[in-house]
């Protein structure tokens, strides 16, 4: 999995910001929301664009870019890298 060092700690989510949807890895909706979001390659998290495979941090839980949505994939303890 992915080691916490070099990932980017983007913060929680600012609901006055622009954030692209989050689904997790095998949720049954991922596939909607993925063809629900227009453009597809960039995902926002808080208006900061990342581009499809990048990797963030969001508390303790890394978020991956994919198409435009995250997609969870698992958790990250910053603690405990």
């Amino acid at each position: 999995m992915h080691r916490d060092r070099g990932i980017p700690n983007v913060g929680a989510i600012d609901p006055e910001l622009e954030t692209s949807p989050i689904a997790e890895e095998l949720h049954e909706d991922s596939e909607t929301l993925r063809l629900a979001v227009p453009g597809g390659a960039v995902c926002y998290f808080n208006s900061q664009p990342f581009n499809s495979g990048d990797v963030v941090r969001s508390g303790t839980v890394l978020l991956a870019c994919r198409d435009g949505i995250w997609v969870e994939l698992g958790p990250a303890d910053p603690n405990n890298p």
